[in-house]
């Protein structure tokens, strides 16, 4: 699988920026106009309550209000305020036209913070996948691959969200905040102070409620979680589930979390309905106190009644963001997870070719000098030891045979080759054709090693896509050809579509054996110089496997092929064949000369000769594979 092409100008860098300026550097314009739009709507939706209260009080009423110079001359050249008490419906379009303005500037900042919280999600999701495919194996084995998955799509999904939404709407807020007051002061000092006597609690409350809820959100996120991997376990595993009839018990364990998962929203829901609740009692009640305020100071002559209707407008747009401000700050702090969550992935070293990596023609000389190799040990602990000084040479049309018990480092002896895990370079060498593999870039070397698999992988495409899958398009005459050298093309014209069958993820649809052939299939027909088979017999019966390993024998002759598995009779065959145990080489030679050692092979030679002859299957002990 490869990286989009999309992703070819985000920065790998290791001193990167914060994640959001990275990932918005080619925003910046969008973002000013979104920034521009949102302060402009305020502006415009507070210039509404100002032309009502000027018509009321001035044009209406006989109480000169000092206005804007521009308003003044304005109003002047219209021929004064008699003239707009005689035409009132101009002070109606007036107050029609800002609210319009409003509106339409409010649209264009949610369509602006919209493209750009889309943009850059989408930028986010491909420099994610982008850079996860460029991560070691290692790591790869090491991470979850749900946990993986959250954080390409549900952290991204709060990132946008964030972006799209609240960034703004936080801007909105504080300027709603700001200009309120600025207009509130400009008006009556004593109403504005009055106005102000419940912010401060209305907002701490709403700060601390919501940082309450955000814990109840988190705890959410974590059942919903479990939700999934049950759902997930159950339907990956349905066959067994199904044949060991556990489908009352599958269902209760998804009911169970279900139930969980339901009664933390529950409980959720409790918590915000009494959040709002007890919010628009504090709002009712500030809103009376302007309100009695307000009747008051007009009772006195000391407020007009266009001045107390828009300081009653002002007061109640200012309440709702303050309580909207302490939702909007428990979502920057999920935000802010989110995105630390996602630089984890983004921090971590992608594999890196220097520019003079070589890319030879390959022939596929394999030689091994001295090779030792230890997996590093986490939270402190001592590094673990997996092969010790193994030393070998196979060369172009020969044939390795690896025998050794669980754990004895067979499968990391071939992962070194392919440089899934990278040699350390005290720790011996391995070349190709005399060519340090260290020296070699990554894409080149694997693209000239095939890699078969105890458990291959299959992608829910077509029989014939996933056998020309390491190639990029065979013609089909070819991919006929490997799959008959794997035995599977009888098979596969048996099914209704022959090989435009759609298989089920992860090949379910198939049998263990016809899923291991056409992976061998698919490394047949890329046809590279180095072939390992990991064990990928191992789900074939004894016949089928002595018509490959036939088929395999005529068809691959220049290839240096590497056989692993733990029955003899695909052994005995090879040109060497090397026992490993506990990591080190215990013998190395031809089916002969190990027989007349009698040592581990001679011996697990003899258990199975044994058991084939009295009437056992030939797979072998459960401690070889």
């Amino acid at each position: 699988m490869t990286a989009p092409s999309t992703i070819v100008n985000l920065p790998w860098k290791k001193s990167r920026p914060a994640l959001i300026a990275a990932a918005a550097e080619d925003r910046f314009v969008p973002l000013l106009l979104c920034c521009a739009a949102t302060i402009a709507t305020v502006l415009f939706s507070f210039v509404s309550p100002q032309i009502i209260r000027y018509t009321i009080d001035s044009v209406i009423g006989n109480e000169p209000l000092a206005a804007p110079a521009f308003v003044t001359r304005l109003v002047d050249s219209l021929g004064g305020t008699p003239f707009l008490r005689r035409n009132l419906w101009i002070c109606a379009l007036c107050t029609l036209g800002a609210a319009l303005c409003s509106g339409l500037l409010n649209a264009g900042r949610r369509y602006i913070g919209i493209e750009i919280g889309e943009t850059i999600a989408w930028r986010l999701r491909n420099t994610l996948y982008g850079h996860i495919q460029k991560l070691p194996y290692l790591w790869h084995v090491r991470c979850h691959t749900g946990d993986i998955i959250q954080r390409c799509t549900s952290d991204v999904d709060t990132i946008r969200n964030f972006l799209q939404n609240q960034m703004s709407e936080l801007l909105r807020i504080v300027s709603v905040f700001v200009v309120a007051l600025v207009m509130m002061f400009s008006m009556d000092v004593f109403m504005s102070l009055m106005a102000l006597i419940l912010i401060p609690p209305i907002f701490l409350f709403s700060l601390l409620y919501f940082k309450k809820v955000a814990r109840e959100f988190a705890r959410a996120d974590a059942a919903e979680g479990d939700m999934q991997a049950c759902a997930q376990e159950n339907y990956t595993g349905v066959r067994v589930v199904r044949a060991f009839g556990r489908e009352s018990h599958e269902m209760e364990r998804f009911s169970a979390r279900t139930a969980a998962h339901a009664n933390i929203w529950i409980g959720t829901g409790k918590m915000l309905g009494l959040f709002w609740g007890a919010g628009d009692v504090m709002s009712g009640l500030q809103l009376t106190i302007i309100v009695a305020a307000g009747i008051m100071r007009s009772v006195q002559g000391q407020l007009s009644p266009g001045t107390f209707l828009a300081f009653y407008t002002y007061c109640s747009w200012m309440i709702w963001p303050v309580r909207q401000l302490g939702r909007i700050l428990s979502e920057l702090s999920r935000t802010l997870v989110s995105a630390g969550r996602v630089r984890e992935i983004l921090a971590e070293e992608p594999e890196t070719d220097p520019p003079d990596a070589l890319r030879p023609a390959l022939r596929g000389e394999l030689c091994f000098e001295n090779v030792s190799f230890s997996y590093a040990g986490e939270s402190g602990n001592a590094a673990i030891p997996v092969l010790r000084n193994i030393s070998f040479v196979l060369r172009p049309g020969g044939t390795l045979a690896i025998l050794g018990a669980t754990g004895s480092g067979k499968s990391t002896l071939v992962h070194l080759i392919a440089r899934l895990y990278d040699l350390p370079p005290d720790s011996g060498r391995i070349t190709i054709d005399g060519i340090d593999i260290r020296l070699i870039a990554r894409d080149h070397l694997r693209r000239h090693i095939g890699l078969c698999l105890q458990e291959p992988f299959l992608f829910s495409k077509t029989i014939r896509e996933n056998i020309a899958a390491g190639t990029g398009g065979l013609p089909i005459e070819e991919i006929h050809a490997a799959a008959a050298v794997a035995q599977v093309d009888g098979s596969i014209r048996e099914f209704e579509k022959s090989y435009e069958t759609v298989i089920g993820e992860r090949g379910v649809t198939l049998s263990g054996g016809q899923k291991q052939r056409v992976a061998i299939a698919r490394m047949l027909a890329a046809n590279p110089p180095v072939m390992i088979f990991d064990d990928s017999l191992s789900a074939v019966d004894t016949e089928t496997d002595i018509k490959i390993r036939a088929a395999l024998k005529g068809r691959v002759t220049e290839a240096a092929v590497i056989l692993i598995s733990h029955r003899v009779s695909s052994l005995m065959q090879a040109d060497q064949i090397l026992v490993l145990k506990d990591g080190e080489m215990e013998e190395l030679g031809t089916h002969r000369e190990l027989l007349a050692r009698e040592g581990t092979y001679r011996r697990i030679f003899d258990l199975q000769r044994g058991a084939v002859q009295s009437g056992a299957p030939e797979s072998g002990g459960s401690n070889v594979n």
